[in-house]
Order: structure tokens, then sequence, then C-alpha cells
């Protein structure tokens, strides 16, 4: 993702996620950080860009700070597409436990997160703007016998 794709990525995010939809100061500040601890992607079908994702990493964890897909592709593989990005470059970097939360009230997430091998660690109670509950869920990412990571899928 870059700066010129904002105005596209910011109507996703506020279509998708109208009660706590980041600002466009929010979005610049995660692109200011690329590479160093962050990773953004888009996902682009005929020249339109119809979702993006973001990682943020330092030492050997990392974050999914988000991922959305504009609602007429969704449930089309653009998001576990993503997420599979992101998880590439959360084992390049040497990153060995990636956490989320997903909301309580998005079963669809959830269940895209679980078939890539994320449990359930927690709940965040009234963690999003309009109240919904926050589920927090990690995979762990292979290593070696010494507690390196292992090579990237």
């Amino acid at each position: 993702m870059e700066e010129n794709d904002l105005a596209a990525v910011l109507a996703i995010e506020r279509a998708t996620f109208p009660f706590d939809a980041w600002s466009e100061g929010m979005l610049r500040g995660e692109l200011h950080d690329q590479p160093r601890t962050r990773h953004y992607i888009v996902a682009v079908e005929d020249g339109e860009i119809v979702g993006y994702a973001g990682l943020a990493a330092a030492g050997d964890q990392a974050d999914v700070q988000t991922i959305a897909v504009t609602s007429g592709r969704q449930r089309a593989g653009i998001g576990s597409a993503m997420l599979r990005e992101l998880l590439t470059e959360a084992e390049r970097r040497a990153v060995t436990a990636v956490f989320l939360e997903v909301r309580a009230d998005n079963p669809a997430a959830q269940a895209m997160y679980e078939r890539f091998g994320f449990e359930r660690i927690g709940l965040r109670s009234r963690y999003y703007d309009d109240g919904t509950d926050a589920i927090m869920m990690v995979l762990t990412l292979p290593g070696d016998a010494a507690g390196e990571p292992g090579p990237a899928r």
C-alpha cells in the first residue's frame, strides 16, 4: 500500500467499519512506519482496489492490524489471500507469534482466522466504539528446536 492508495482504502475502511473507522491520519502514520515495523498491502482487481490489510511486527511478535474487503467481493478468497501474504511477511521477519482482535459479531472473519490456525485466547469487552466485544486470537508460527523461526511456508 502506498499513499496514493489512501482514497480507495479509506472508502473501504469507512464502509466496512462505520463505527470505528481509522482516520486518514492514522493510516498515513501506519504507512510512515513501512517497512520498519509495518507491512501494508492492497488487493487489486481490474485496476480497482478491492481490499487492504496490514501487519505490525516488532521482535518475534506481530499483530494483524486490519483486513478489509469491499462488500461486493467478500467471501471470494481475497481476505484469505491477503492474510496469507501477511503471514508470509511475518515469517520473513522471524516472527513466532501473530496476534489479532476480531469483532465478536463477525463469524465469517473468525472462521477465516481459525482456518489458518489462529486460536482464541481471550476477550476484550466492549473493545470497539459501538460496544462490541473483540475476540483475541493468536497463531504460533513454526520454529526449530532451539526456538528459532522456521523457514517460510
